[in-house]
Formats: structure tokens, C-alpha cells, sequence
């Protein structure tokens, strides 16, 4: 009974398909894959914000959504509408073409991310050997439409966030993907499915993720802190800092238009915390042998949504930063300590089995951070802090 729970929604599918004759079946499944990705994640975008909204409002001591529905459960539903029946508007100077292209273009690039995540057991829309890199491959695209977004609308405002956007995310994409270079060197694969079935093994019931090893610990680590900026939340928000650039890139946008550039950032939140999954806390696999009989699906599922948790809970308690502030820490600790991180990757795959690995590992890793952490990121220039009180 477990096998099939585990397995129903790929029984599902071929159930489905069955019908059909044949030469139909292959490419009707392939479809229905992609209309489930495209009802099943917008489904919980809407529930994240419902959360976020709700979370936001109990830690900063306010109401959250109350009004619509019980309890505001159908917040979203009214969010939905409001933005279908807004008024597009569009500055008569525009580029109308780019301006329209730009946050479909987002939408669908962060849904094709999707399309090689194993979100369960014989769960993967598309069986990559080099899946990893056709996710960077794609995801890398989303820079371009952040910049369609800014160049098109013809506002100063708008230009200067889409290129403070563009430098950010380029600058963390470089040791986001070079985290990932770890596991792969683990590994010794590009397959996400063969990654996670990597990590699905268990010694005295206990998970053997990558997440449990010194070099997974502090790959995922710089892994959270790179997906984070790439996705714009705070606290590394500043391509929409509305204290100094109005909105943003997005500025010039309204109605459903600008809904899809919100859709697009949850949905591809929610896809790079799928891949964060994957690679270090063993995508499907369940956190105890002794809860295998758990259907793989959920447990997925389950992890990236306590990382929209955490997410969330971080948005609530970190102020922005500044854009110097930004850069000096992707440039000065958050790359060399990744780097740092592919040696000591290199050092755990051929020193073998042994206590030896775990200590050296260890200790290479927290004497840089401290190292780092104390002169990398020191502020030479800043004096002790004064304080004056008026007569």
C-alpha cells in the first residue's frame, strides 16, 4: 500500500495516458507533467505569501490578512483578482515589444528550472545526465529579463535598478554555482537524480546528506546565502529598495504584468530551495530510515517549504544592506570561502574513511571563516562610534 502512495502520482499519469493510442502516449504525458508544475507551484506560491503575510504580521506585533475568507485564507484569491482587473499601464515612451516580452520571459525561464528537479521517486519531468548545468543554463537567463524589464520601460529609476539587479546577481551566481561544483565532485556526476540517489543511504538509520559532512555544511551555507541574493529577498533586496530607487526595475509596471515579476520570484524561490534539496539535504529521501514508508514526494515537498519558512522568518529579522556592503561580501568571503571549500572537497574525497578527515576538514574550514571573517571583512576606515547629545 505504501509503494503505491509513494508511486501514485506516476500511476496516475500512466492511468491517464493508457487511454490514448500509442504514438500519443508519450508526448500526453510529457503535457500533463507540465500542467501539474504549472497548477501544483503557483498553488504554492499563493500559499507562501498567505504564510509570509500572516508571519510578517505576527512578528512585527500587527494583523495579517483577516478579511477575505476565514481566517484570510483567501487572501490570495483576491490578490489574484485585483491584479487580472487593474489597468495596464504603459509609459508612452516605452519599448511596448521588450516591455511585454520581459516578465513572461521571467515566468517561463523559472518554470523550465522544474523540468529536472526529481521531486520524487521516478518523479523528474526530464532524465538529464547534465541536469545540474541545464539548470544553471537556464537559470541564468533571469538576469536578461531583469534588464529587458529595466531598459524597456525608458525610466532612469528603473535603468539603475535593473543594472544594481544585474551586478548582484551575476556577482552571486558565481559562488552559488561553484558550491554546487562540490557535490558534483563528490558525486562524480551532473545527474540530480544520481545525486540524490547518492545521498539516499543510511548508516544506523541516520541520512548520509551531504549537509552532514564539514564541506556540505559550509557548501550549503554559502549555497543559502548565494540563492538568497539571486532571488532578491532581503536581506540582499536591494534591486527593489523603494527608499532608493522607487520600485525598482519594475517601477514602470502595473496589473497582471507586475504580478508575474511577484510570481516569478516565488516560483523561482521555490525552485532554487528545490534544488538546495537536492544537492545537500537528499531531495526525496526521508531524514530517518525508519520513515522510508513516508511517500518521497513528501518529503520534498516538505523541505522546500520549511526553506520558504526560513525565508520568510529571515525577511522579518534582517535589515537590508547597503550595495557596498553587498559586493565587498560576494567578492571578499562568500567566493573565497567556496574556493576555499573545493580543496577541502578535494581533501575529504581522497584522505578515505576516518576520524583523520573530519578534523582536518573541520578545522580548515572554521579557521578560515574566522580568518576571513576578522580582516577580510574588517572596516579600516571606521573609527569607534561616538555619541553626542544635545544641550
Amino acid at each position: 500500500m505504501f509503494a503505491n502512495l509513494d508511486q501514485i502520482f506516476v500511476l496516475l499519469k500512466q492511468w491517464a495516458v493508457g487511454w490514448l493510442p500509442a504514438s500519443w502516449q508519450a508526448a500526453a504525458g510529457v503535457l500533463l507533467c507540465v500542467v501539474a508544475i504549472i497548477c501544483v507551484f503557483p498553488g504554492l506560491f499563493a500559499i507562501t505569501v498567505l504564510l509570509e503575510r500572516k508571519g510578517l504580521g505576527r512578528m512585527q506585533n500587527r494583523y495579517g490578512p483577516n478579511r477575505v475568507g476565514i481566517f484570510g485564507i483567501l487572501q490570495p484569491v483576491a490578490d489574484g483578482i485585483k491584479s487580472l482587473t487593474k489597468e495596464d499601464l504603459v509609459p508612452l515612451s516605452a519599448d511596448a515589444v521588450v516591455h511585454f516580452i520581459a516578465p513572461v520571459f521571467l515566468v517561463v525561464v523559472v518554470f523550465m528550472g522544474y523540468a529536472v528537479l526529481p521531486m520524487g521517486r521516478n518523479m523528474t519531468l526530464v532524465h538529464l545526465d547534465a541536469a545540474l548545468l541545464f539548470y544553471f543554463a537556464i537559470g541564468a537567463s533571469t538576469e536578461l529579463s531583469v534588464f529587458m524589464a529595466g531598459w524597456s520601460s525608458r525610466n532612469k529609476y528603473s535603468l539603475l535598478g535593473a543594472m544594481r539587479a544585474v551586478a548582484q546577481m551575476i556577482s552571486y551566481e558565481v559562488p552559488l554555482l561553484m558550491s554546487s561544483v562540490a557535490v558534483v565532485m563528490i558525486t562524480g556526476s551532473l545527474s540530480l537524480d544520481k545525486i540524490v540517489a547518492a545521498q539516499n543511504q543510511y548508516t544506523w538509520g541516520l541520512p548520509h546528506w551531504y549537509i552532514f559532512t564539514p564541506w556540505g555544511f559550509a557548501g550549503f551555507a554559502m549555497f543559502a546565502i548565494a540563492a538568497t541574493a539571486e532571488t532578491n529577498r532581503s536581506p540582499f533586496d536591494l534591486p527593489e529598495g523603494e527608499s532608493e530607487l522607487v520600485a525598482g526595475y519594475f517601477t514602470e509596471y502595473s496589473g497582471f504584468k507586475f504580478a508575474e515579476f511577484f510570481l516569478g520570484e516565488y516560483v523561482g524561490m521555490l525552485s532554487i530551495s528545490g534544488l538546495g534539496t537536492t544537492l545537500f539535504l537528499g531531495g526525496w529521501s526521508s531524514p530517518l530510515a525508519v520513515l522510508g514508508w513516508v511517500p518521497s514526494w513528501f518529503w520534498f515537498f516538505a523541505k522546500i517549504m520549511l526553506s520558504m519558512c526560513v525565508y520568510i522568518w529571515m525577511r522579518g529579522t534582517l535589515p537590508r544592506l547597503r550595495q557596498d556592503q553587498l559586493m565587498n561580501f560576494a567578492w571578499k568571503f562568500v567566493l573565497p570561502l567556496t574556493l576555499l571549500n573545493l580543496f577541502v572537497t578535494a581533501l575529504w574525497r581522497f584522505m578515505g574513511d576516518g576520524w583523520e578527515r573530519w578534523l582536518v576538514c573541520s578545522a580548515i574550514l572554521v579557521l578560515a571563516y574566522v580568518v576571513m571573517g576578522r580582516t577580510g571583512m574588517h572596516r579600516d576606515h571606521l573609527g569607534a562610534r561616538r555619541y553626542r547629545y544635545a544641550d
